[in-house]
């Protein structure tokens, strides 16, 4: 078993302007997709999913050498990947654009909790960076982040309405809250996934192919659960 090597903040820091270039083209090129929608949009996801269907299965050809293992991990891996990616191509564009920044709202407060606060691991053989402030920080941030989109289409809505009594409903928005600090654990909970596979594989990155970010399952892994539960949450109430 390779062991899973840590990079010196040295080293990080050195690749900053790398990691900024890319988030920019990577930013670029999805919002380009997004904005075009329609079969644009449809041929991104599907390219997300096949690089990350693809780098799965390399990580789990690393991780085991036990045939059965192998093909269950491959098509459980398959399956995950196909239904996230599915849930994201059906949401509303509003839906999506919120379940894709709940998660980014996740990362960043669990980033700046986690450093300001530091505390207890979560677990730190999986993953030695995650602690239980950052959990809480990023829980807190999506809570904030879903409660603030709620209240904004309410009141947009609202504005719209010649009803009086037109208000946004305070128990509406702390089910968003809630909502929003459940998918914060989904989302982190995929994080551990990929970092619990990538131990057993013994490598660092999902693979090489986003300069200074690793791979694409490594950009996408907490929000595929995320796809997942809203759009599970999204048949219920039929959109």
């Amino acid at each position: 078993m390779k062991r899973h090597v840590t990079v010196p903040l040295s080293v990080r820091a050195s690749d900053l302007p790398k990691r900024l270039a890319s988030a920019v083209v990577m930013l670029a090129v999805a919002g380009a997709a997004f904005a075009a929608g329609g079969v644009w949009l449809q041929a991104f996801l599907a390219l997300v999913a096949l690089a990350a269907i693809v780098e799965f299965v390399l990580l789990i050809l690393k991780a085991t050498d036990n045939t059965p293992f192998r093909i269950a991990g491959i098509l459980a891996a398959a399956i995950y990947v196909i239904v996230a990616v599915a849930s994201l191509a059906v949401m509303p564009p509003v839906l999506l654009v919120v379940a894709i920044v709940t998660v980014i709202a996740t990362d960043t407060g669990a980033y700046f909790t986690g450093r300001a606060i530091g505390g207890p691991k979560i677990a730190p053989r999986i993953s030695p960076s995650k602690t239980w402030a950052g959990l809480f920080g990023g829980m807190t941030a999506a809570a904030i982040w879903l409660a603030a989109s709620v209240w904004f289409v309410g009141s947009a809505a609202n504005a719209l309405a010649t009803s009086s009594d037109a208000g946004v409903d305070p128990g509406a928005l702390l089910i968003a809250a809630a909502i929003g600090a459940g998918l914060a654990i989904a989302a982190q909970a995929g994080d551990f996934l990929e970092s619990w596979l990538k131990r057993k594989a013994g490598v660092k990155d999902s693979s090489r192919l986003i300069p200074g970010h690793g791979g694409v399952l490594d950009r996408v892994d907490g929000i595929m659960p995320v796809a997942i539960l809203v759009g599970l949450g999204g048949s219920v109430v039929g959109w």
